[in-house]
């Protein structure tokens, strides 16, 4: 704790964090009721993420119909809403008020790999459930997860604050190395590859049938230390009943010869549990990105910077 976090610019962080903490006080069922509140308002404000997110869901699930995909956009904000909503329960909730909430399955599967000796990726994606499933994690083992610093220092002191108190471990988003010693210390690192990626190792990758820059290091990572890959989601269940966290058998054949064959692997993985809930996924990430000058402008940003 720094001083410095103290300055008149974080006073309305400040503030945000303490609304969180009283919010953390609340019902569960008041939670949610205060969630979709919220989204039902962000949804109709003019914001990128509303465009970006609607976008998506047209280029991912042409299936739909126009008003199909706009109840589903309209889902989608109530979703991030009470993802935002879940923070707080998230950070002060005790284990055993959690506990009553998620029921998670498959920690025989997380206890065998461990028992193994080699390290685990527990592969996970970018739903609104995200912090939650990351406690929910905790109830079983220790775990590492990667992190990408943000710019409001406040906001990155009280993530790493609570996400360390309660058991994790951060390691950079950039630290391979330190990626690579913890597998080979056997431990478990939490690890979600599914947003957009330009960087070295990117490949482009079928997402919903779209190619789309992706990082293929799982694969990579895997076979140099010989860990074993867990897929590992949260879903919000309907109404009041709370969350079923899944961490499903270790991936079988993996990694393969081809990086790209096993990132596409996972994608499949993903776009399957998308359409169990397909409001949950973080549609407003601008996924749909290339390696070329010649990829479509799905967003418009080109368009946008002519103007």
């Amino acid at each position: 704790m720094r001083w410095g976090l103290f300055a008149p610019r974080y006073w309305p962080t400040w503030f945000g964090l303490g609304v969180l903490r009283l919010l953390a006080l609340l019902p569960y069922p008041a939670l949610l009721w205060c969630g979709r509140a919220l989204g039902t308002v962000v949804v109709h404000l003019p914001i990128r993420f509303v465009r970006t997110a609607r976008r998506n869901i047209e280029l991912c699930l042409p299936e739909l119909q126009a008003p199909q995909r706009e109840r589903l956009l309209r889902a989608h904000f109530r979703s991030l809403g009470i993802g935002l909503m879940e923070v707080p329960l998230t950070w002060w909730s005790s284990t055993e008020r959690l506990e009553r909430l998620v029921h998670l399955e498959g920690i025989e599967h997380l206890e065998q790999a461990r028992a193994r000796g080699r390290g685990v990726i527990v592969l996970t994606a970018h739903f609104t459930t995200l912090e939650l499933a990351g406690r929910t994690l905790l109830r079983v083992a220790p775990v590492k997860f990667l992190y990408r610093a943000t710019r409001n220092e406040v906001v990155a002191y009280a993530l790493q604050n609570f996400r360390t108190g309660l058991g994790g471990a951060p390691i950079p988003h950039d630290d391979i190395r330190a990626f690579i010693g913890a597998l080979r210390r056997n431990e478990c690192v939490w690890y979600a590859p599914d947003q957009s990626y330009r960087k070295k190792g990117a490949e482009m990758v079928p997402v919903f049938g779209i190619p789309a820059a992706t990082n293929t290091l799982t694969s990579r990572l895997a076979r140099l230390t010989g860990a074993t890959v867990l897929p590992y989601f949260l879903r919000r269940l309907p109404g009041k009943q709370g969350y079923l966290a899944t961490i499903h058998p270790p991936l079988e054949n993996f990694p393969s010869d081809d990086p790209v064959s096993d990132a596409a692997r996972f994608n499949r993985i993903i776009e399957a549990q998308v359409r169990l809930a397909p409001e949950q996924y973080l549609w407003i990430h601008r996924r749909f990105k290339g390696l070329s000058a010649d990829y479509p402008d799905y967003y418009g940003e080109r368009t946008a910077r002519q103007v």
